[in-house]
């Protein structure tokens, strides 16, 4: 069976009372076909495990009016280098199941959510790109930090509304990141060069035995195919990078048929990240995958109180993998760490962001190179 689009795991649907008479939600629910119930929208209390919590919240949908704040800036730590990301928040939680997940220490509740208070969103939105961003400064906006970005896309048409709305806002990119090969709706929209789809990879072995109904290397990789055939700019994230046996053979196995799938000058950035977790995803996740092994390593206390690999195990990943996209990377895309000190970057790339203007500014360039005015000399560039 494919996972290529994982909402088909979703066995039932719960609407927030307030949400029934709203034309988003109710078109989500003809779309759906599955059975629904109403519910009046307040936090459920934790079960008495997080696997009981876990295991039903991917099966279960609720759709709900977010009451929070839909756009903030990346929960980045000033003890690592950040990218000046900024986060919208469409919902939580996405019904397929990554080992080392972790929305898992963060989240209690048994179900995955989707806000359907959509012109709220759009409203907030509207506002803060029209604050006063400086002349050629593009505003980077990712939806896929607390969900994937198209995992429910089939049921939500969200991208339809997205896509068309950051094509009219000239300083503004967004990122849809997935793991899923839910594009369909991408097909015919006016995106105007201010979409970038994205996918996380790893090597085919992590991705078969840990990231649990997501799409296969071989599905994400025809759907990116098809994004760039539509004139889609693409990105895509080596993160966790996980210790495993015959790593290095993963890793060159899934960065060949990248390149092999896609124009390498289509791709905007790629990231690299090791695996990192706060302390309590330990505990959880070995309790609802005992037979996982990828906590079985020896791991050190970050600065930013998640556990990392040390300094030589995160270096030897980041050296191999660094090297081998350099053989197909185009000088235009822009590689980086996500959440690395300088450190790192210098023993493996060679240089500091600091020295290339800030990561946030490398990524700009390469958000929108059209208005920076300028090619992005990134880490990629084969300097």
């Amino acid at each position: 069976m494919t996972w290529a689009d994982p909402s088909r795991y979703i066995e039932r649907i719960l609407v927030e009372e307030s949400c029934l008479d709203d034309d988003y939600c109710q078109a989500i629910l003809r779309r759906a076909a599955l059975p629904w119930t109403v519910f009046s929208g307040e936090e459920a209390p934790p079960a008495r495990d997080a696997a009981t919590v876990w295991n039903t919240a991917k099966k279960t949908l609720a759709l709900r009016r977010y009451q929070g704040r839909f756009f903030k800036p990346c929960p980045g730590t000033k003890e690592y280098r950040c990218c000046g990301y900024q986060v919208l928040a469409t919902g939580f939680n996405c019904p397929m199941d990554c080992v080392y997940c972790i929305l898992q220490a963060y989240l209690n509740q048994p179900w995955t959510s989707g806000f359907i208070n959509i012109s709220d969103l759009l409203a907030e939105l509207s506002q803060a790109l029209g604050s006063g961003q400086p002349l050629g400064k593009p505003m980077r906006v990712g939806s896929g930090e607390f969900s994937d970005s198209l995992a429910l896309d089939r049921l939500t048409h969200l991208s339809r509304i997205l896509v068309p709305f950051f094509a009219g806002h000239d300083q503004a990119v967004l990122e849809l990141k997935t793991k899923s090969a839910v594009v369909d709706n991408l097909a015919d929209l006016e995106h105007n060069g201010h979409t970038i789809v994205a996918w996380s990879l790893n090597s085919p072995e992590i991705m078969r035995r840990y990231e649990l109904r997501s799409a296969t290397l071989a599905e994400r990789l025809a759907a990116a195919k098809r994004c760039a055939g539509w004139g889609y700019r693409l990105a895509f994230h080596f993160d966790p990078l996980i210790f495993h046996d015959r790593w290095q053979d993963g890793y060159r196995q899934t960065i060949a048929a990248l390149f092999k799938a896609v124009p390498a000058e289509r791709i905007a950035w790629i990231s690299l990240g090791a695996l990192r977790f706060l302390p309590p995803l330990k505990q959880i996740a070995t309790a609802r995958f005992p037979q996982s092994a990828i906590y079985r390593h020896e791991f050190i206390d970050g600065l930013d109180g998640k556990r990392r690999y040390f300094r030589p195990r995160r270096v030897e990943l980041y050296q191999f993998v660094y090297q081998e996209l350099r053989k197909f990377v185009s000088p235009d895309t822009c590689v980086y760490f996500c959440m690395e000190s300088d450190e790192i970057w210098r023993d493996v790339m060679g240089f500091v962001p600091e020295e290339r203007g800030g990561l946030a500014a490398m990524l700009d360039r390469a958000a929108l190179p059209a208005l920076a005015g300028q090619p992005n000399k990134t880490a990629g560039a084969g300097d």
